[in-house]
């Protein structure tokens, strides 16, 4: 096997997973994923960007077993899916030197059972000349994780981004063109990675706006070779500005809550308002992630369940405030049978998001004529704030 070129002296070593279809035990990955790696050579010096995930490592492996001499292994970040090969690198090559972020030398010693002697850590900017080549090395904190970092090849004008600009999809294709192509991956990556982190990306787009950079070589899917369009894309995803949309997760039991949320998912449309249901107890958490990132309202269906949101209902609930989406309003509609405390409950629980409550509209029982013109009112506001808001 032998390494795939992508600039001269610069080659990929990385392995992809077709069958992997959970990633953390959480999230779904219907394309697989990619577990990225690359060997940089100098005049003097050959460094290895990343490591993949042990269950590949047999792939590395064959990448690299005509490769005599290794003199760095850059870890842009801790988890396993990049650097769990870093203890078969560093016996197979005793004299590596790994290089991390100072964030990152305690986390590798941690989570790898690494020597701290053998990582040495870099600070945000520094420049390691490799002859010919010159690697700088950016600080990324929190795209995904407190010690990330990603790394510059200054002559080439790759960046080696790490996670962010990443998208969990086995590819055999080492490029994409643009990111239509690959637009609904990446997406889904950025909204079950980099969305709870939304201001420190936008802060570290800023960061890198002044490179010139003529690929993208993240650490999971392919490489951009039209940089600007995924960058694009993240801008988009990260301004403070949602789209005309309303997320809507529900589930029913009797079928009382299917009725209010065909009732108001019309009345929406009928005022211009995309919208997007999700029944919660066949719904793809990733593809309710994806609608998160643009939604300006998020609307919870749900019944009561002992005086609560149905669990299941629920649970979008605690991953809208994990997630921490740039929703502008928030309100609930349901049923209940004897007593119904869930408007309270799902206010309680979402101290992530910075949204005002608009009226909830609750059935007791069956909908009944006011419940369904309740539920055209809430359609009513919800566009008028949109309107508010300048979206269309």
């Amino acid at each position: 096997m032998r390494p795939r070129e992508i600039r001269p002296d610069v080659h990929f070593v990385g392995a992809p997973d077709f069958d992997r279809r959970l990633f953390d035990a959480l999230i779904p990955l219907p394309d697989g994923t990619s577990y990225n790696a690359y060997l940089v050579r100098g005049r003097d010096k050959t460094v290895l960007i990343d490591a993949v995930e042990p269950a590949k490592l047999h792939v590395l492996e064959g990448y690299l077993k005509d490769v005599p001499k290794i003199d760095y292994l850059v870890s842009n970040h801790t988890e396993q899916d990049h650097s769990g090969g870093i203890p078969w690198v560093l016996e197979r090559y005793p004299a590596v030197e790994v290089l991390a972020s100072e964030p990152a030398k305690p986390m590798l010693a941690d989570h790898l059972g690494l020597d701290a002697t053998r990582i040495r850590a870099v600070a945000d900017g520094e420049r390691l000349a490799l002859g010919g080549k010159t690697l700088r090395f950016i600080y990324t904190p929190w795209v995904h994780w407190p010690e990330t970092m990603s790394t510059y090849l200054e002559e080439d004008q790759i960046l080696f981004s790490c996670d962010w600009f990443g998208s969990h999809i086995a590819q055999t294709d080492l490029f994409v063109d643009g990111v239509d192509g690959i637009l609904a991956e990446a997406k889904r990556y950025y909204a079950e990675i980099m969305m709870p982190f939304r201001k420190i990306v936008q802060k570290n787009l800023d960061k890198i706006k002044d490179l010139e950079i003529a690929l993208i070589a993240p650490s999971h899917g392919p490489i951009h070779r039209d940089p600007s369009s995924i960058i694009r894309a993240y801008r988009d995803w990260t301004d403070d500005t949602p789209h005309n949309s309303v997320v809507i997760p529900w589930v029913t039991m009797h079928g009382s809550t299917e009725l209010m949320v065909e009732r108001l998912t019309a009345a929406l449309v009928e005022r211009g308002v995309t919208v997007f249901p999700f029944n919660m107890a066949t719904a793809d958490l990733g593809q309710l992630a994806m609608a998160l990132v643009d939604a300006a309202t998020l609307v919870v269906a749900a019944p009561t369940v002992h005086v609560g949101p149905h669990p299941i209902a629920f649970g979008a609930v605690v991953l809208a405030n994990a997630l921490r989406p740039k929703v502008r309003f928030a309100s609930v509609i349901g049923s209940y049978g004897w007593g119904s405390k869930m408007v309270d409950t799902v206010k309680a629980a979402v101290p992530g998001l910075r949204v005002e409550f608009l009226p909830p509209v609750i059935a007791k029982g069956l909908p009944r004529a006011a419940d369904f013109e309740a539920l055209d009112g809430l359609a009513e506001a919800i566009a008028a704030k949109h309107k508010e808001l300048g979206l269309s």
